[in-house]
């Protein structure tokens, strides 16, 4: 069944067809740049206790802006606190999330209650690996998440990043993954992670238009020692089932990070995933398009 029925998902401005968004040039040109920075707002969710990874309402809506027009289907096979949605509801796109967890998708409803301006948001509770059984094939213009990153969350807390008495404050020893649910990616290995990812964004790559953008916020992060590079397994397992990685942009974290602790100090230089994450571009590439 689908979602979103016709008409929504179609356009709902009067650009030339070619055009990529509703951008005008000087607004095109703030996603010029390979590095970018956003701040949060009072409508982002920062309580951990609701949400433990979210992203800026000010990220999703560049994202959206730059690879949708108004009208159309933006789509969050990982909605969590339902940040995508917000913002796709403050541009007019229609979108649809997934998340595991009731809770979440409740959260969604409760952001989502701010009347909308003609578009449709709606959050489901359901597993993205069965998201091909609710949306019709080649009706996406953009999919856009931040996955859960394998069970690197799935942990005690250390607050390495904090000195002396701050360290022990009420995040100190907290598991902060999304659930224990064995469906969850936040409870998988890396490996098993890369394939569970191919395997959900397999099924999503037939519902996007041809030419149409996935775009994935990972980190990297450091397990026992080891960079563990997140982003090139998604970036893989991506690759394997069809998507072509178009371009890697930086989010830069530094203006939003309270506190950057001595990681690995005296004797061993890492750089931790506090200060910076990727945005991974990638689109579903024509038949026989060779741009």
């Amino acid at each position: 069944m689908s979602v979103i029925a016709s008409p929504e998902g179609r356009r709902a401005c009067s650009c030339p067809p070619k055009h990529l968004n509703c951008l005008t040039p000087k607004e095109w040109m703030k996603a010029q740049l390979g590095v970018w920075q956003f701040y949060y707002e009072g409508r982002d969710v920062r309580d951990k206790t609701l949400h433990p990874a979210t992203f800026p309402i000010a990220l999703a809506r560049r994202v959206i802006e730059l690879f949708t027009h108004k009208g159309e289907l933006v789509l969050d096979p990982f909605v969590g606190s339902g940040t995508t949605l917000v913002a796709a509801q403050d541009l007019g796109r229609n979108a649809v999330g997934f998340d595991l967890q009731k809770a979440y998708v409740s959260l969604c409803a409760r952001r989502l209650e701010a009347a909308s301006n003609g578009a449709r948001q709606v959050a489901l509770e359901a597993d993205a690996r069965d998201i091909p059984r609710y949306m019709a094939p080649e009706t996406v213009s953009l999919a856009v998440t931040s996955p859960p990153y394998a069970n690197l969350l799935n942990r005690p807390r250390a607050n390495k990043s904090r000195r002396t008495v701050d360290r022990k404050n009420d995040q100190l020893g907290r598991v902060e993954q999304y659930s224990q649910d064995p469906r969850d990616l936040g409870t998988l290995d890396l490996e098993r992670y890369g394939a569970e990812m191919e395997r959900i964004f397999g099924g999503i790559l037939p519902l996007l238009r041809p030419r149409a953008h996935c775009v994935i916020n990972v980190p990297d992060m450091w397990w026992e020692n080891r960079r563990l590079t997140i982003h090139m397994t998604v970036i893989e397992a991506l690759r394997r089932v069809g998507y072509e990685l178009r371009n890697v942009v930086i989010w830069d974290r530094t203006n939003i990070v309270n506190r950057i602790g001595i990681f690995g100090w005296p004797s061993n230089y890492i750089t931790m995933g506090v200060t910076f994450e990727y945005l991974l571009d990638f689109w579903r590439p024509p038949a026989g398009d060779g741009v």
